[in-house]
């Protein structure tokens, strides 16, 4: 299946910035050339020229000094638009808030990765308010999928343009946001690595919600090493703690509720080879039913969406006045099914989950980690989606639908590619973990990538 182009990844870069074989200020200048010269121009709402460059410099200064951050100084990253960086508007993908004053400080991840000597390039393309698991955006543009050969395909979303912009090698890496998937499905669509953290392991000021009982972020990037580096970052780490784990007795489970229904044949086959592979290599692989997983989607039909209710009380007023006509329709239509939800429901999904996550964590042994294909489907074509509103709610639902267990429950994951499926486009194969277990999840993700990958 190939390796990954260690001039693309996060390592790979590093190594030649820190030995003073490629200066940061040629690399960044690299990036905005590229994002320049891009076919798709609908990839970035903002391109950060001039702080890149003065963040190079400063960066090409230390390293020269021998004063170098770290690991992360003089490395291009890009950010979904609804992260705050000083000087420029957060639009979350809506022009509704083009207007808005600029952010007047980073976000905190923003500042934290600054102070690991990362280049900020540009502010990517997103889902407009990041309600979406396809991507499309009526307002800037729908990025194409990187990975597509015949015809324009979706990128996935929300964080939409993070993952081509990563897919395409215009930057090695980019930070997204996830409540449902949306640094997951980018990722498994594109054919790069998405890793959605615990909820709160990093810092929220500075970022635009969505629902923030499950908003939660995390790069994407081209390998788990990458996300390692870029993790301790975030959290203010000046070197990466994570170890790699011993696959010699690892302990799996494939579910089998709800997650492969309606799978494609080929993203199955993709996904089953992993597991092969895995089993070879010594990990211990279970299978069996997760009514839990049922239950979630239940919950769902019998009081309403969580993310729905949420995103209603954060945008009642745009819904209520002029703004609402301006918004992607679509988003406005999914947004006012929260309004539906009543106090008692909201109480009600919020005791439930309580219980799932507990119970959740009863039915995994010490150490279990759940796996499964990211996506059922590969990436489709954007002109059918874009016709038909029956589809897209469909699809979106479809699309959405594993990642999005993974939020309600809490919990932390890894999307990897493990091969392709129909039209040749990638499969993503999903590593997931307990709430506020990523670093076992991240050492586990570590030791396996290339035997998922099918480069070991």
């Amino acid at each position: 299946m190939g390796g990954v182009d260690a001039n693309n990844s996060v390592a790979g870069l590093s190594v030649l910035l820190q030995s003073g074989a490629l200066d940061p200020v040629e690399l960044a200048e690299k990036s905005l050339e590229k994002i320049a010269g891009y076919q798709d121009q609908s990839i970035f709402t903002e391109v950060l020229a001039a702080r890149a460059v003065t963040d190079a410099r400063s960066s090409s200064e230390r390293i020269r000094s021998g004063r170098s951050l770290g690991l992360l100084d003089g490395i291009p990253v890009a950010w979904k638009d609804l992260f705050d960086t000083k000087g420029a508007v957060t639009t979350a993908g809506s022009a509704v808030l083009t207007d808005h004053p600029p952010a007047a400080a980073d976000a905190a991840v923003v500042a934290a990765l600054a102070g690991g000597g990362m280049v900020s390039i540009g502010r990517t393309n997103l889902s407009e308010y990041a309600f979406s698991g396809l991507g499309i955006n009526p307002h800037y543009g729908t990025a194409h999928n990187a990975a597509s050969s015949d015809v324009p395909r979706i990128p996935g979303g929300s964080s939409a343009g993070s993952g081509v912009a990563v897919a395409a090698g215009l930057v090695p890496a980019a930070i997204g946001t996830d409540t449902g998937g949306s640094i997951r499905i980018p990722a498994a669509f594109n054919g790069i690595v998405g890793y959605k953290a615990t909820r709160d392991r990093y810092s929220m000021r500075g970022v635009f919600p969505l629902a923030k009982s499950l908003d939660s972020l995390g790069p994407l990037c081209h390998t788990v090493q990458d996300a390692v580096w870029i993790d301790a970052a975030m959290r203010g780490r000046t070197a990466p703690d994570i170890r790699r784990a011993d696959l010699s007795g690892l302990k799996l489970v494939i579910p089998e509720t709800i997650v492969f229904d309606d799978a494609e044949p080929g993203v199955v086959a993709a996904f089953e080879a992993a597991v092969l592979r895995l089993e070879k290599a010594g990990a211990r692989i279970r299978r069996c039913a997760f009514p839990i997983f049922a239950e979630i989607f239940e919950i769902g039909a019998r009081h309403g969406l969580l993310i729905a209710a949420e995103a209603f009380a954060l945008h009642k007023a745009r819904l209520e006045g002029p703004e609402a006509a301006r918004m992607d329709q679509r988003v406005v239509a999914r947004t006012r099914l929260g309004e539906k939800v009543t106090v008692a429901d909201y109480i009600a999904i919020g005791d439930a989950r309580q219980r799932l996550i507990a119970a959740f964590a009863g039915s995994l042994e010490p150490g279990e980690l759940v796996i499964h294909p990211t996506v059922p489907h590969v990436a489709p074509p954007i002109a059918p989606l874009l016709a038909d509103d029956d589809l897209f709610f469909k699809i979106n639902g479809r699309t959405l639908r594993n990642t999005s267990i993974g939020n309600f429950l809490d919990g932390c994951g890894v999307s990897i590619p493990c091969g392709t499926g129909d039209a040749g486009m990638p499969v993503g194969f999903l590593l997931s973990g307990l709430q506020n277990g990523d670093d076992h999840l991240l050492s586990v993700a570590l030791s396996s990538e290339a035997i998922i990958r099918g480069d070991a």
